[in-house]
């Protein structure tokens, strides 16, 4: 459910939500959990960004870009440079704004995976909710590898009962076939109506999205691929509250350069415990 001020959600005569935002909605009130929002306008800003990372999700889907490995990764080389372990680094005095807009004005310029896919969309639904200026200065040094994001975008994971549009989920495959591993699983957004955007796969159900990762286990598997219950999200409140002109000071957060593809964010994590932070 959904509390404002400490209150339930009675939604004002000044908002009309459109159908996407709708559906938001509807999936956070019907929650066992509380949703606690210090104002609507932070609950509006959260309801917006989840129906931007859909948008952009469905325009990832339109567009050009495909799936790779972080050895075959490719980037427009005006915005970003190719390190060597597949990311892709901001160029020096280039817009942040400017450069994630391009994955999509330009996506047949593109490769990556489906967990780098995941935080560009995350990206690219904020800069439609928050706008260039703010973008960019919350954002000044961007580094897409895997699950690795700047620290205020407040990427968490949970093991939840419920998933809300605009959530990352994780499609497991425990039984893939050791030739491919790239198909051990899919990070997937979900868009509504039990659909899901996996890059990679494009959009398809949860049936669909499993029927396919079937199609990648090993010989004489008996384990079907599942939708686990991680979910994986930003913190959007926070996100919320410099969007109205909070300010912040930067810090750079550490890299792990795994080279596994399609990771969730729950293993991303577990490598950088466990891996050397440089």
């Amino acid at each position: 459910m959904i509390q404002v001020s400490g209150m339930p959600f009675q939604p004002s005569d000044s908002w009309k939500p459109d159908q996407i935002e709708t559906t938001i909605i509807k999936a956070l009130q019907k929650t066992p959990n509380i949703y606690s929002f210090s104002s609507e306008k932070e609950l509006l800003f959260e309801v917006r960004s989840r129906k931007n990372i859909i948008l952009s999700a469905k325009e990832m889907n339109d567009g050009e870009s495909t799936f790779a490995t972080f050895r075959t990764a490719r980037c427009n080389p005006t915005y970003w440079q190719l390190t060597r372990a597949g990311g892709f680094l901001l160029r020096r005095q280039t817009s942040p704004a400017a450069a994630i807009r391009d994955i999509f004005t330009n996506s047949e310029q593109y490769k990556f995976e489906c967990a780098t896919a995941c935080v560009i969309n995350f990206y690219h639904g904020l800069l439609k909710t928050m706008g260039d200026s703010s973008f960019s200065t919350l954002f000044p040094n961007l580094y897409l590898y895997s699950w690795h994001t700047d620290d205020d975008l407040g990427l968490y994971s949970n093991f939840v009962n419920h998933y809300i549009p605009g959530d990352v989920v994780y499609f497991n495959n425990p039984d893939v076939n050791p030739t491919t591993p790239w198909f051990r699983g899919v990070n997937a957004i979900a868009i509504g109506n039990d659909e899901f955007f996996g890059h990679g796969f494009s959009i398809r159900t949860e049936e669909k999205m499993i029927e396919a990762l079937n199609t990648k286990r090993k010989e004489n598997s008996q384990q079907s691929a599942y939708l686990t219950s991680l979910i994986t999200r930003p913190s959007f409140r926070p996100l919320a509250r410099f969007s109205a002109g909070r300010t912040i000071h930067k810090t750079r957060p550490f890299i792990v350069h795994h080279n596994k593809t399609s990771v969730s964010f729950r293993q991303y994590l577990y490598e950088l415990t466990y891996r050397p932070k440089y």
